[in-house]
């Protein structure tokens, strides 16, 4: 690049960055979502956030049953923290946090439009997360077997009927 043109470069450079300022201060979800109540936004991150973390505790389950020897005190540990977020999930999909209400979010309309529907699939997951947490604490394997299955088919229930599918 020529002297002259190194100035002309970092101007346009510096005009891009700006274009892209205040990406901090967006809501979720982009100008509609600017409107919500920020609690709601919290609790739509919160909702986002812990089932990545009830996933990364369920992949673990499973890796470790793959393993030769699993480690059970890992298994134990990530289905505790399941059934913990289990009782939780149905309080994180409150009025206003639907992509109708302008959120950027994987949940479907489904889950407002059917709540009777959604409420059981939500206690479907609680007590197989319950099972799976039982069957890992006990310690028996061809139990958390079981378990593990029960609990995925929940997830997969509720993933078919009430998640955006993943592109």
């Amino acid at each position: 690049m020529t002297a002259i043109w190194k100035p002309f470069a970092a101007g346009l450079s510096l005009f891009a960055l700006a274009a892209c300022g205040g990406g901090e201060d967006a809501a979720p979800g982009g100008d509609a979502a600017a409107n919500i109540d920020p609690a709601l936004l919290e609790i739509v991150e919160t909702r986002h956030e812990t089932m990545e973390e009830i996933g990364d505790s369920f992949k673990t389950i499973r890796d470790e049953l793959k393993a030769g020897d699993p480690d059970i005190e890992a298994i134990q540990t990530a289905a505790a923290y399941i059934e913990e977020q289990s009782t939780k999930v149905g309080d994180w999909f409150p009025e206003g946090t639907s992509p109708a209400d302008g959120v950027d979010t994987d949940a479907l309309a489904t889950i407002w439009e059917r709540p009777d529907d959604f409420d059981a699939a939500v206690a479907q997951f609680e007590t197989a997360a319950a099972s799976l947490n039982a069957a890992a604490q006990s310690g028996d394997m061809s139990a958390l077997g079981g378990a593990v299955q029960e609990t995925g088919g929940a997830c997969k229930n509720c993933h078919d009927d009430f998640r955006a599918d993943d592109d």
